[in-house]
């Protein structure tokens, strides 16, 4: 190895001795290189000095390296030399540059002496530049590595790099395949070894063609319909990015088709806005659209802090509440609080001045000082009665009802307008349609007014009518141009009409103004009741108004979407202890004496915690299967509104201290999920994450083995552990990998966050370190649900301490509000438990009655999943759902009037779920039995009450066993299932086959003794004979004849399918045809004529049924409609012939329709277009020629599933063509082709 490297290293000396001196022949008139040989001088001694220090670190790497690599790495570098040799300058220019600004060709330099180090790199460069221009330095750049990114950059990147450096389109492959890595590197060892085996050489084209065609985008991906499409979303500068991304990818665009489209793939506002601007480019309208939507954001910014501003008024100060000191002490602090009579109200309207400071008011109006007043409106005694209203109405009666705007100036009252609620307003619920609707009776509004988001909500349909003004109380005026004509209303149970004018109301739906209000004649108000009393249609009529005194709550971020509408707000500031105290006195409300008291005396154990939980043993880990692999998940995009909401979410949780900034090389994507309210939830997608993490199989408890611990429990108390995961801190050596990235910024949680796939198996396992010692004592946990059962009040008492002072010792809190104490019955895992027993929350059983019939087998496992978890309660469950569990199988989609009925039966079963009672351990148990044609059923029962229901429907071939079988498998499948209970302690069987009476007695002869038989090993039990009619719960359980469930209404026949399937008109078509079609004119005279009617076919509303299918008769163009219905619409999506056939006959038949499907599948002109066979044809079987001599020509074959003997498993079977004479071979696994070829060698067989 060494003698080659040296003869390696002459072979160098000599190409360089030839290059220089070519050189020197080739030089300019030594006047000229007089000027330049100093620095060649240098050049060529740096390229020594170079050679000479690689050489040394060649040497001082040799002993670590195996010298078969560097002899064949030293092999391919002078295989290099031989094929490029020096590089050439032609006749007083300068040499071909390469990056370090050496003498010597790219290649060469890339192979014998690696990228230089920065350092030397910037020595050669400070030499100054070979070029003629010698002001102008070459930029340092490093080329660019590729490994899987994005292939349009590296190329620009590698184009840029050859450009500065004048790299040789020679040079450029070797170059750039230098700088592959990862799959890239092997892919360019695929495709070197591919041309160098077609004897080919790869050039730059060559290259940046074949790169393109591994890395670039598919070329299914429409492009051109990609920017065509593409539309803004967030904010400008992500548009323009895409945009012009996707630019780089199509060509052929004219620069007006390109403005036309970024123009119309802005915002509608922005778009306008540009629009009038009219830039002649592309690039000026990027640049447009960039400044007006950064002026944009900043007026909405500042608008939002002169907002925020506004709103600030003066707060109490925070701390201990010191009583009637504080209370004076705070009331002596001015207050910017405005008080106005209600003449001066009305004065200050009628002069229209401004509320805060008496000014002038009008649009835009800004108050010279920047504070805040709280309006404070006198309320002057009312009379009992208002008989000046009264009098006005009679007078103004004669004018009508009814008068158009343009009569007279419209007015809106400030209450009607601002939705705020006095003393004095009569304010009322009303219906439109399905819709409540809050509605305002306003005497100083001079229409009727319905606020536009009503009117889309409910539906309504305004008309245009010609625009007026609406002048509100304040001054300010609105325009009005559309009206909704005679509105129905339900108010009260009277029913009224009138035209509501669509204005922008806030807090009020509807205002009936004097425009309705002097039709009804004399109307009498009293508000000291706030009634109101009037005749309609000669009848009197009262209503009365909603009460002032209510009081909702309402969302920090409706209060301000309020406040921005123009709605007045006050505000009410409470100290935060008596906020506290008065909160806590709700939640514990109802709660006997002693319990009450020792909450009082927990109270800790209620607070909202206000620090990251103590470090605990259980902390949460996540353990990797690759841990030197981080998990690195880019962001998802967001629309522009989710943007504010992720970050304001991450604000708050910054200030918990849930999360903190991190700059771990982990990150996965966050995403928000609707919440039923209208809120968002911020999730963190842990997928990738969960993945590459080893899972946890900690054991979780199931449902039915925790309700079986409560048999005796009268008293039950339920806590619901407040934000339970994050009262578990993550192991500090792990907060890293939890790191999430928003579109803002890059954090971890302290805290262990929902999503992780360990995360439940972690809080279980804590929970039950914490309680063990009382875990199925008194107490039960299943995740954050933590139930305390007791058998009286005074026990329960005792209980509850020790809970509550585990759960303040190790800091854990829960969430009164979702807590339920000393309760008689209560909720528990979607069970209602008391000391009756257990039955099934109502709740979930209305989900299942309200569950509309599925469409899918997605749908139908979804309703089958809830309803058998509590098939423990149905009697009859598995003989019920049979037909739709036949539905789950492949192909078998499909209903039938059998399975709608199932469907049915089911819902209505789910409703008669009894109470059953829980087991006492104490006391043995008894199982009933019984086994039927169609299935088996079991009852576990203790002292007469069931604990459990048990059936399953019987497949086809257990149906053919003999009745003995039968109930031999019913029998054993119900020990198998009550396993848990059964085990341990004498049971006692009933069963009603008197042969099985003497199981244990007789002889084990049959093959179904031997193999049930065996199931039973292990058990006590007895079994008592019971006649079948004495067996009646069993009994039923096993016949669908049995259960009253299944019963049908006497004369009621299932509704096909196909009558309420299909909403298009073809039954009209199809009852038409009927009348035409000779065949149907004569099924439909026998079923009439028949008084036993036609076998299969009946008629129902004109249509004729066969087995549950319509038939279509055959007159012109009618089957071919429905086939083209089912095949050539969107519904069909032209499928397949198979696919069209099971959708046609899920409704139709008539004879010959699978020839019909298939004769039009084939002619579909888009089908024979779009779908097409991509296999070769397949070639036709031909005889293999007789061979002529034996072992000339043998098959062999393998004989697997063997039992083993002396380790051999498998036998080659080799078999002579000629003489048929076979030859066994016996091997072993596990064996490849070279094994089965050495033993079929070994063998002497040929």
């Amino acid at each position: 190895m060494n003698a080659h490297l040296e003869r390696l290293e002459r072979r160098i000396g000599e190409k360089e001795r030839e290059r220089e001196h070519k050189r020197s022949n080739d030089e300019e008139p030594w006047s000229h290189a007089s000027r330049r040989g100093h620095g060649r001088d240098e050049r060529r001694s740096d390229a020594e000095s170079l050679r000479a220090n690689r050489m040394e670190e060649l040497d001082h790497r040799r002993p670590r390296r195996r010298g078969g690599r560097i002899e064949a790495r030293g092999i391919e570098i002078e295989r290099w030399i031989e094929e490029e040799g020096p590089s050439h300058s032609e006749e007083g220019s300068e040499p071909e540059g390469d990056p370090f600004h050496d003498q010597r060709p790219i290649g060469r330099r890339n192979f014998m002496e690696g990228r230089r180090r920065n350092e030397d790199y910037d020595e050669d460069y400070a030499r100054g530049p070979r070029h003629q221009d010698r002001g102008l330095r070459k930029p340092k750049i490093d080329f660019p590595k590729f490994g899987g990114g994005d292939p349009y950059e590296w190329m620009d990147k590698a184009e840029q790099y050859f450009d500065v450096y004048e790299v040789p389109r020679r040079d450029r492959v070797t170059l750039a395949s230098f700088h592959l890595e990862g799959r890239a590197s092997r892919w360019w060892r695929w495709i070197r070894d591919l041309y160098e085996k077609d004897g080919k050489r790869l050039g730059w084209t060559a290259f940046v063609k074949e790169f393109m065609s591994q890395w670039g985008p598919s070329p299914v991906v429409n492009h051109h319909g990609q920017l065509a499409k593409l539309k803004q979303e967030g904010r400008v500068q992500a548009y323009i990015d895409e945009f012009r991304l996707l630019q780089t990818m199509v060509s052929g665009w004219s620069e007006e088709a390109l403005l036309g489209t970024f123009l119309d793939g802005l915002k509608p506002w922005l778009a306008k806005e540009l629009k009038l601007k009219q830039p002649a480019r592309l690039q000026e309208a990027m640049r447009m659209a960039e400044i007006l939507d950064q002026s944009y954001g900043m007026e909405k910014k500042m608008s939002k802090e002169s907002f925020n501003n506004k709103a600030s008024t003066s707060l109490p100060p925070k701390g201990p509440w010191k009583g009637k000191e504080e209370v004076k002490k705070y009331k002596e602090r001015p207050q910017h609080v405005k008080k106005l009579s209600r003449d001066e109200l009305q004065d200050y309207i009628k002069k229209g001045l401004c509320f805060k400071c008496g000014d002038k008011w009008s649009r835009g109006h800004q108050c010279k000082t920047g504070q805040a007043f709280l309006l404070d409106v006198g309320s002057e005694e009312e009379e009992a009665t208002s008989e000046a209203s009264e009098e006005e109405d009679e007078e103004e009666q004669d004018h009508g009802a009814d008068f158009s705007p343009g009569e007279e100036e419209a007015e809106l009252s400030l209450h009607a307008m601002s939705g705020v609620q006095r003393p004095s307003t009569m304010r009322l619920m009303a219906w439109v349609g399905k819709h409540e609707v809050s509605l305002l009776v306003d005497s100083g509004s001079s229409h009727n007014f319905i606020n536009s988001g009503i009117v889309k909500k409910v539906g309504l349909k305004g008309a245009t009518v010609e625009p007026f003004e609406v002048k509100v109380a304040s001054g300010e005026k609105l325009k009005c141009q559309e009206v909704v004509r005679d509105v129905r209303m339900n108010i009260q149970g009277v029913r009224v009409k009138a035209d509501l004018h669509v204005l922008q109301l806030v807090g009020l739906d509807v205002v009936l103004g004097n425009a309705w209000l002097k039709g009804l004649g004399k109307v009498l108000t009293d508000y000291s009741t706030m009634t109101m009393e009037f005749k309609l249609g000669g009848q009197k009529k009262k209503w009365t108004a909603m009460s002032n005194k209510e009081v909702r709550s309402c969302e920090a971020n409706m209060i301000e979407k309020l406040c921005k509408g123009g709605a007045s707000c006050y505000a009410i500031v409470v100290t935060g202890q008596h906020q506290e105290e008065d909160k806590k006195e709700d939640e514990l409300e109802g709660i006997p004496p002693k319990i009450r008291s020792l909450l009082e005396a927990h109270h800790d154990v209620m607070k909202v915690p206000t620090s990251l939980p103590p470090p605990r043993s259980f902390d949460h880990p996540i353990r990797l299967k690759n841990e030197a692999t981080p998990v690195n998940v880019p962001p998802y995009r967001y629309a522009h509104f989710q943007k504010e909401e992720i970050e304001r979410q991450v604000e708050e949780m910054l200030k918990q201290g849930l999360i903190r900034h991190s700059t771990s090389p982990f990150s996965s994507p966050v995403l928000l999920v609707k919440k039923k309210d209208g809120t968002w939830r911020f999730c963190t997608d842990y997928r990738a994450l969960n993945e590459a993490t080893i899972k946890d199989r900690f054991p979780i408890p199931t449902v039915d083995e925790m309700l079986d611990e409560l048999h005796g429990a009268t008293v039950f108390t339920k806590l619901d552990l407040r934000a339970g995961y994050h009262q578990i801190r993550m192991k500090e050596e792990d907060i890293h990998k939890t790191a999430f990235r928003t579109h803002s910024g890059h954090y971890e949680y302290l805290v262990m966050p929902f999503g992780l796939c360990n995360a439940p198996s972690t809080f279980q396992a804590t929970m039950n370190e914490v309680f063990r010692p009382y875990l199925r004592k008194f107490m039960l946990v299943f995740f954050d649900d933590i139930l305390v059962y007791s058998h009286s009040m005074e026990e329960h008492v005792k209980h509850l301490e020790v809970v509550l002072s585990i759960l303040e010792k190790h800091h854990f809190y829960i969430k009164p509000s979702k807590c339920a104490f000393a309760q008689k019955e209560l909720e528990y895992l979607g069970h209602i438990i008391s000391g009756e027993g257990v039955k099934v929350d109502q709740r979930k059983i209305e989900a299942m009655v309200d569950w509309p019939l599925p469409k899918n087998i997605s749908a139908l496992r979804g309703f089958l999943g809830l309803t058998g978890y509590y098939r423990r309660f149905v009697k009859n469950y598995g003989l019920i759902a049979r037909p739709l569990t036949s539905m789950l199988k492949k192909g078998e989609f499909e209903w039938t009037p059998e399975s709608r009925e199932a469907f049915d039966n089911l819902k209505r079963a789910m409703t008669q779920t009894p109470v059953l009672a829980l087991p006492d351990f104490s006391i043995p148990f008894e199982v009933y039995t019984d086994a039927s044609g169609d299935g088996i059923g079991a009852v576990l029962v203790q002292q007469k009450r069931p604990l459990a229901f048990l059936s399953k429907a019987l497949g086809p071939m257990k149906k053919a066993w003999g009745t003995y079988a039968r109930e031999l498998l019913a029998l054993v499948h119900a020990v198998k299932v009550w396993r848990p209970y059964l085990l341990g302690k004498k049971f006692t069987i009933i069963t009603d086959q008197q042969a099985l009476r003497h199981l244990l007695e007789q002889k084990i002869v049959t093959p179904d003794q031997q193999k049930f038989l065996v199931k039973l090993l292990g058990f006590e039990y007895d079994i008592v004979y019971q006649p079948g009619k004495e067996n009646k719960v069993a009994d039923a359980l096993s016949r669908k004849e049995g259960s009253p469930m299944l019963w049908a209404a006497e004369g009621e026949e299932p509704t096909s399918m196909a009558l309420s399937g299909i909403e298009w008109r073809i039954w009209d078509q199809i009852r038409e045809a009927n009348k035409l079609d000779a065949r149907a004119l004569e099924i439909k005279e026998k079923i009439e004529a028949s008084t036993e009617g036609v076998a299969n076919y009946k008629l129902k509303e004109g249509l004729i049924i066969y087995k549950g299918y319509v038939y279509v008769p055959n007159v012109p163009n009618l089957r071919r409609n429905i086939l083209d219905h089912f095949h050539n619409s969107k519904e069909g999506g032209h499928s397949g012939w198979f696919r069209t056939y099971i959708r046609v006959k899920h409704f139709f038949y008539w004879e010959g329709l699978k020839a019909e499907v298939k004769a039009l599948v084939a002619g579909c002109e888009i089908c024979q277009k779009i779908k097409y066979d991509p296999r070769a044809p397949m070639g036709l079987l031909q005889p293999l020629p007789i061979p002529s001599m034996i072992w000339e020509d043998i098959s062999m074959d393998f004989v697997e599933g063997l039992p083993t003997s002396k380790g051999y498993e498998v036998i080659i079977v080799v078999v002579d063509r000629l003489s048929k004479y076979a030859h066994f071979i016996p091997i072993k696994h596990p064996y490849t082709a070279k094994s089965v070829a050495t033993s079929f060698v070994e063998s002497g067989a040929y």
